[in-house]
């Protein structure tokens, strides 16, 4: 009889160790974009697009495990499975859609330029008006990477020097090394109130909806768009939204 209970508790045990292997999702992000993700006073991870998904994985019943890594390593690792999905303020675009799938939309973003606080250019065409073309700073990988690229540096009307953090994008205009930086507003805010000298344009440069990305054959893509569209609706993602934005 004690046999049978051995076995039988060999058996919960195990069943238990691949239960909770299954229970924990992994999601890839680059924790330097704050108030999107950044590294809290407990130095663990935190943001809107980290409670988020903490919110989902809750609500699904799995444990939630994040990874740091490069931003432009974002959709490689979830395309090759390495990773479950990616938040990471990531813009939806439809060279993006050919390589991953996006959940519904659950923030709007806007593309904005930081210029030194004197600066008396208004837009990108004024430093390419003034000076022939303009050097603009971006974060790699990002939609200010793309855009910029797409708009200044093919069109042979500037260059654009790429930086693994915004805050590198940042320190490079600081240092005089470019002209301005192209990056999200709400990270913008926070990187011209920790940095004298810098302001933001009036200006929007663009304006972009964020979304989470997964593998196109992921088996837990519908359930966690639906628990999404759920926490949506019932008002919590405006309140994750609202605590780490709040109303001006």
């Amino acid at each position: 009889m004690k046999k049978i209970v051995a076995m039988i508790l060999v058996a919960m045990l195990a069943l238990a160790g691949l239960t909770a292997m299954a229970e924990t999702l992994t999601m890839c992000t680059n924790v330097a974009f704050p108030p999107y993700e950044f590294y809290g006073e407990d130095s663990e991870p935190t943001g809107i697009d980290v409670e988020i998904a903490k919110a989902i994985a809750e609500k699904l019943g799995y444990e939630l495990e994040i990874v740091d890594i490069e931003f432009a390593q974002c959709i490689p690792g979830v395309q090759s499975g390495k990773y479950d999905f990616s938040a990471a303020g990531m813009t939806v675009t439809e060279e993006r859609q050919q390589m991953v799938q996006f959940t519904d939309t659950y923030a709007t973003g806007i593309q904005v330029i930081i210029v030194p606080e004197d600066s008396e250019m208004a837009s990108l065409d004024d430093f390419v008006d003034a000076n022939g073309s303009v050097k603009v700073g971006v974060q790699m990988a990002t939609t200010g990477d793309l855009y910029t690229t797409w708009d200044y540096e093919d069109e042979g009307k500037g260059t654009v020097d790429r930086y693994t953090t915004g805050a590198a994008a940042v320190q490079a205009l600081l240092a005089g090394k470019v002209d301005c930086v192209v990056i999200d507003n709400e990270p913008a805010k926070n990187f011209v109130a920790q940095n004298e000298g810098l302001k933001i344009l009036d200006t929007a440069y663009a304006v972009e909806d964020y979304a989470m990305a997964f593998a196109k054959d992921s088996p837990i893509y519908e359930d966690f768009n639906n628990a999404l569209a759920e926490l949506i609706e019932d008002g919590t993602v405006q309140g994750i939204i609202d605590t780490f934005i709040p109303a001006e």
